[in-house]
């Protein structure tokens, strides 16, 4: 259709139409399914419908708001989505959505608009394949409205070096088929849709006006794409840290063991064999692939075969272990591997420089929205200057292990104290946020990283 209008309708026109691109763009992008589904590496058919239909539903609405409602012709963006859904999807699915788009327009006699946009949607889908074949798709997600810049940086780089970009072609592929549009809106009048006018510069800022609406869509998305990524390398980081500090316990408690067994290798054979076989059942269980979280009594099943080696190692009567847990938080995820450690630190530097041994307690009991666990030797206790009773973080190697651990995994939610009184015993204490609303069978059966990753933000 020939829509010759004034210059002010024009005008106002072209920046509806930038508001209404950045507006659909923008509540596009506050969809947690979209957005899972825009960014996903690959998508089945089904996934591309359900993407499509975020684009097709409100802008096939636009295209109908365009013919029934007199003078709001910004409401039709169908060319400029039509080239985004070919540069993101190929043409197979950007010809499908031309079809979608150009409903309206066919049932209003613009007969044109179905087979134009579907042209549009084969050549975009054919360029945006090529590139996603020759170069990295950063060259499409980086394609900015900001065209003066970009015809700025490709003029003084190729002052420099001769060199191929494939931004500039695709604005010029832009460019080019509105034209085309337009000379086929001219010839053809009321059969396809292009907004005319006989002043030059006006008809310039109308051609220009589609490779900035592609432009910003381009530009919003590809914002929270990074964002994304960011988030997504933070994530990754912090699991290299976790697996790093989980992986340096290992060898430490190994290390120690192996040490234990060694003592008594000569001496009391047979110890020294259950002690293997124990071990042996630790190994397989540190080897085998877990979960940064385990429940409470899962951990305490773990220390036990620990303990089992060193009050072997002991003897029953110079190491004894008590046990104050409340059944409530038997099922409440902590860390896995948080209590070994604290256990070892507790029996090397508490209770084995004492001659008749002492004893071991692990307590837990619930807070308000949180929970204490609780390991406490009657040893030697720590020794500082002046003697006196102390309350500060662990500086060994277990110790220090867990409270960064913990603050890797809860920041700040989570304190771990250490309370110690020379020659009377050293009180470690964990207390860890938890969700009120954690079912250890639901967690059980979910395949998706455990929900106590969000228990820090929610505390």
């Amino acid at each position: 259709m020939k829509c010759v209008a004034d210059h002010k309708l024009i005008l106002i026109t072209l920046l509806v139409k930038l508001g209404i691109a950045a507006s659909v763009s923008s509540a596009l992008a506050r969809s947690r399914v979209f957005q899972r589904l825009l960014f996903a590496e690959r998508r089945q058919a089904r996934q591309t419908l359900a993407l499509l239909a975020f684009f097709l539903v409100p802008l096939t609405l636009g295209v109908w708001v365009r013919i029934r409602v007199q003078n709001f012709l910004a409401a039709d963006i169908s060319f400029e989505i039509t080239t985004l859904l070919g540069l993101l999807f190929g043409p197979g699915w950007a010809m499908l959505g031309a079809l979608v788009l150009s409903i309206p327009a066919e049932f209003h006699h613009e007969y044109l608009s179905a087979p134009f946009l579907m042209a549009v949607g084969l050549v975009s889908g054919i360029f945006g394949s090529w590139i996603g074949k020759e170069a990295a798709r950063e060259d499409i997600w980086s394609f900015t409205p900001f065209l003066d810049l970009s015809l700025w940086r490709w003029v003084r780089r190729n002052l420099r070096q001769p060199k191929f970009d494939r931004q500039i072609l695709l604005l010029m592929l832009i460019l080019v088929m509105i034209i085309a549009r337009d000379w086929l809106a001219s010839h053809y009048p009321h059969r396809l849709f292009a907004l005319l006018t006989d002043a030059v510069w006006l008809q310039l800022l109308v051609w220009l006006s589609a490779p900035i609406v592609v432009g910003i869509c381009l530009k919003m998305w590809n914002a929270l794409r990074i964002e994304l990524k960011l988030e997504e390398q933070k994530r990754l980081v912090l699991e290299a840290r976790l697996d790093a500090l989980q992986r340096q316990i290992n060898p430490h408690f190994l290390f120690n063991t192996l040490n234990s067994i060694a003592s008594l290798v000569r001496f009391r054979p047979d110890q020294a064999r259950e002690m293997i076989v124990k071990l042996a059942n630790l190994l397989r269980g540190l080897l085998r692939d877990h979960d940064t979280y385990v429940r409470l009594r899962d951990e305490l099943r773990f220390t036990d075969d620990y303990l089992d080696i060193e009050v072997v190692r002991f003897g029953p009567e110079k190491l004894r272990v008590v046990k104050e847990l409340d059944e409530r938080t038997l099922d409440l995820p902590v860390p896995s591997i948080l209590l070994q450690p604290l256990i070892e630190n507790s029996i090397k530097h508490g209770l084995e420089p004492r001659i008749h041994g002492g004893t071991i307690t692990i307590r837990s009991r619930m807070q308000q929205e949180s929970f204490v666990v609780e390991i406490e030797d009657d040893g030697v206790g720590i020794v500082t200057k002046p003697a006196s009773g102390i309350e500060r973080r662990g500086a060994g190697i277990g110790l220090k292990n867990v409270r960064e651990r913990l603050e890797v995994l809860y920041g700040t939610h989570a304190r771990f104290t250490v309370v110690s009184r020379p020659g009377r015993g050293t009180l470690v204490s964990i207390e860890i946020p938890y969700d009120p609303e954690y079912d250890p069978e639901v967690e059980a059966s979910d395949p998706r990283p455990s929900r106590v990753q969000d228990i820090a933000g929610k505390a």
